[in-house]
């Protein structure tokens, strides 16, 4: 969780065992992942599959975080996707037999957080700048290309999370339903 007192996530200084390259994205994965976590604090689970203006719902976003940080992660192994990282792809954002609250969600997407910082900490700088094929085109990138975009990613999805859990709240709070 956030500590207000503590400056954001990249000026406290580097991250133990992550490469010194992948420390920026390192950093935005932890930054994204207190202010996730922040924001869904007490979050009712009736609002989260709840659009606003025809954006995607906080339920999406959660679950497009975890999925988008695991898919990205294993194409920089240079490994295919499973059946089951196809399957969470089909099935983020639509209704399924599985009922999701929000806590359910920001965990899942906290393990993914920590599985990728995981797998930063292990990376080799020397392969940073190693072709990676992306998805069924195999469209070029590299390994490097995939953890920045996976960082970018995230942050972009936290910025519409954020904007669409507030207006939800408002909403509720003013009974404008």
């Amino acid at each position: 969780m956030e500590n207000n007192n503590q400056p954001e996530v990249w000026l406290r200084g580097p991250l133990q065992n992550v490469p010194m390259l992948l420390q920026p994205v390192a950093h935005a994965l932890m930054q994204a992942k207190e202010e996730l976590n922040m924001l869904m604090l007490n979050f009712q689970d009736e609002l989260l599959w709840q659009g606003v203006a025809g954006m995607a719902s906080p339920g999406f976003h959660l679950q497009h975080l975890a999925g988008v940080l695991d898919r990205l992660f294993t194409y920089a192994q240079a490994k295919p996707l499973t059946d089951e990282q196809l399957k969470y792809l089909a099935d983020e954002g639509k209704p399924t037999k599985i009922t999701y609250t929000t806590d359910d969600l920001v965990a899942t997407f906290n393990r993914q957080v920590d599985k990728a910082l995981a797998q930063l900490s292990k990376a080799d700088e020397a392969t940073l700048t190693n072709y990676r094929g992306v998805g069924r085109g195999q469209l070029p990138s590299t390994v490097l290309g995939l953890y920045v975009h996976s960082a970018e990613h995230t942050t972009r999805h936290l910025g519409q999370l954020i904007v669409t859990v507030k207006v939800l709240m408002e909403r509720k709070t003013t009974g404008q339903f």
